[in-house]
């Protein structure tokens, strides 16, 4: 009989965990620059491209460490 992996179990956990917490963070940020709505709809309309078109000339943020 096979015994159970708890470090693989541990780790994949671990990933689920900090997928998760970027998952929340790009929200937050997309929130707050105002391309997502409060609901989490996307803005629709002139005002949602501005923002699009804006935010396609910014400068892209550092990959994580």
């Amino acid at each position: 009989m096979a015994t159970p992996n708890y470090g693989f179990e541990k780790r994949q956990k671990e990933l689920a965990k900090k997928r998760k917490k970027e998952d929340k963070l790009k929200a937050k940020s997309d929130r707050k620059s105002g391309l997502l709505a409060e609901d989490g709809s996307e803005i629709v309309g002139e005002e949602g491209d501005a923002n699009t078109a804006a935010s396609d000339t910014a400068v892209p943020p550092a990959p994580a460490a």
